[in-house]
């Protein structure tokens, strides 16, 4: 019983997806990897997007979502098992959503803690939306 109780286990640790939380750096950003930015056109505007990141938002003003819809564009911009990476303000939405695509949907996800305002306030220059953007 404890053999099959373990195979269980490491079995379901094997399926699920990866997700890492890492502070959000301009360094990091640098690298070569896909960055979803999640957050709504009016905070793009506000405080202008990261070169080359993909805009999808995830919920809107008000708070809403709609997976499926974003599940969509999602998967029309990375492969199920490639490394990417979630951007929104301050990092509150991607540690929700990383969460939910990681451990629901077994994707392989990097959380960017501290968002875009950490990036900012440690001298990283954005480019003003929608210029420079994948979308």
């Amino acid at each position: 019983m404890k053999k099959i109780i373990l195979f269980t286990l490491l079995s379901m640790t094997f399926a699920m997806g990866q997700i890492e939380n890492i502070w959000a750096t301009p360094t990091y950003v640098k690298q070569e990897i896909k960055i979803i930015d999640i957050r709504t056109p009016r905070e793009w505007k506000e405080t202008g997007i990261i070169k080359g990141s993909y805009l999808m938002m995830f919920f809107d003003e008000k708070g809403h979502f709609n997976l499926e819809a974003f599940l969509l564009d999602l998967n029309k911009i990375i492969k199920k098992d490639e490394k990417f990476a979630l951007i929104c303000r301050v990092g509150s939405r991607t540690n929700s959503v990383a969460n939910f695509l990681s451990s629901k949907l077994n994707y392989n996800v990097v959380n960017l803690k501290g968002g875009i305002m950490k990036i900012i306030k440690e001298g990283y220059k954005t480019v003003p939306y929608p210029l420079s953007s994948k979308n």
